[in-house]
């Protein structure tokens, strides 16, 4: 078995190592982009008929009418029925805790005054429509349809449409009790580049949204990309991430499973630790030979993190809290003895998990907080997925003629300055008068 590769921050080379691992892994093949603009270019053209033919090629689905794909309610009300009742609970405390979490993010319109009786302020207003792509086939994930569609529904959005494709008709009964649970609207069991697209301009049995949230593969990543500005979206994320900063305090085992955690993800994701006692790596690398073998994904999780992974060794916690501000990982875990005073030192990040008990396994499904999160780097200027991303702000001016007659000599002289004559008469028109004449 292949070690973690090693690390120093001491070494000459610490900086080109660091930006060789740790360089964004998703980007996307052109072949990718071209074939992902022929759909959404075909479904555009060609509506409902598009979609169900991609549907039937690319899920091996033999569905005559569009109008199959959508999942009637007594299909959830039925799948919710065959999950075992303590199953379902369980299911109901993870949406009740997100719900929880995104309630405290709701914000209020507002407005202010000045001494001329001029008001300022700004409108809070949900969005009308969100699309929530979950990804289906080899694995089912109800928890990415609660982060989606909780916030947007906490938000006001009063149509939540989510889409998910079902190879061979096949739906899992965790994705559509988690649909009913979290508010979804309308269910449609399509997938890929083309459902992206029939969300984003829409066909003759679906109507068009107006943003679209919600991973997906590299043909959904670069159909996401091709329709923003049609549509906002909530990022492209890249291959998923966690950094542990550790101060040898934590029983190694625990550390090992909280890489294999974010590792069986996919043979692109990676898990870095970074500690400034170099025992302690030897202990962590003796953990992941002893426990590997016993995970189900063992293969996948090995090509991680030998592929991707690293340990990697600071002279002190503030050296190990600046690499981790310079990397702004997707997850964060300070599995160290004070993690509130390091905290204070950490400047970038999408979720941060303070001491040893806090590992992002529970982050990712039922905290509360939002787990799809900003990656490959971009945490520097990005924040997680929340109720904020299903609003949007109007700015409102309400001028009195006080005001107007002050502020539009300021607008006048500034608009002259630029050239913009008719801006200045604009403003000009309203000063020292009620209306104009």
């Amino acid at each position: 078995m292949s070690k973690v590769k090693l690390l120093r921050s001491t070494d000459k080379d610490f900086n080109a190592e660091l930006a060789t691992l740790t360089e964004s892994q998703g980007a996307l093949d052109r072949a990718v982009i071209d074939a992902a603009d022929a759909i959404i270019a075909q479904i555009r053209k060609e509506g409902d008929a598009a979609l169900l033919s991609l549907t039937n090629r690319f899920d091996q689905r033999a569905v005559e009418s569009v109008d199959l794909l959508n999942v009637k309610r007594e299909v959830w009300a039925a799948a919710k029925a065959r999950l075992p009742s303590q199953d379902y609970q369980q299911l109901e405390l993870a949406a009740d805790r997100i719900r929880w979490f995104h309630e405290h993010q709701k914000q209020s319109s507002w407005s202010i005054a000045d001494s001329l009786g001029n008001r300022v302020g700004q409108r809070v207003l949900p969005l009308d429509s969100v699309g929530v792509y979950v990804p289906g086939g080899k694995a089912s994930y109800p928890s990415s349809v609660l982060m989606n569609t909780i916030p947007a529904k906490v938000a006001g959005v009063q149509r939540i449409v989510m889409v998910t494709p079902a190879p061979n008709g096949v739906m899992n009964d965790w994705v559509l009790a988690a649909a009913e649970l979290a508010g979804v609207d309308e269910l449609w069991t399509i997938g890929g580049a083309q459902a992206v697209a029939a969300l984003a301009y829409g066909t003759e049995s679906i109507r068009a949204v107006d943003k679209i949230v919600g991973p997906g593969n590299a043909y959904v990543a670069a159909a996401k990309r091709a329709v923003f500005g049609r549509v906002g979206i909530d990022m492209i994320a890249g291959p998923s991430e966690v950094l542990i900063i550790t101060d040898g305090s934590v029983n190694p085992d625990w550390i090992a499973m909280d890489m294999f955690a974010q590792c069986e993800h996919d043979e692109m994701a990676q898990a870095i630790v970074i500690c400034d006692q170099v025992d302690y790596f030897e202990a962590l690398q003796s953990s992941i030979d002893r426990l590997l073998p016993t995970m189900t994904r063992a293969s996948i999780i090995e090509q991680s993190l030998f592929n991707r992974s690293a340990f990697i060794l600071t002279c002190d916690l503030s050296e190990s809290a600046q690499i981790s501000n310079q990397l702004a990982p997707e997850h964060l875990e300070l599995a160290v003895s004070d993690a509130a005073d390091l905290l204070e030192q950490i400047k970038h990040a999408g979720a941060i998990f303070l001491g040893a008990q806090s590992t992002e396994a529970v982050g990712d499904y039922c905290a509360g907080p939002n787990h799809v999160l900003p990656t490959s780097g971009t945490a520097k200027f990005s924040s997680p997925l929340g109720v904020y991303d299903f609003e949007k702000r109007s700015s409102v001016i309400d001028l009195s003629v006080q005001g107007a007659t002050a502020l539009g000599h300021c607008a006048s002289l500034l608009a002259e300055a630029e050239g913009l004559d008719a801006h200045a008469e604009s403003a000009r028109y309203r000063i020292s008068k009620t209306q104009p004449e």
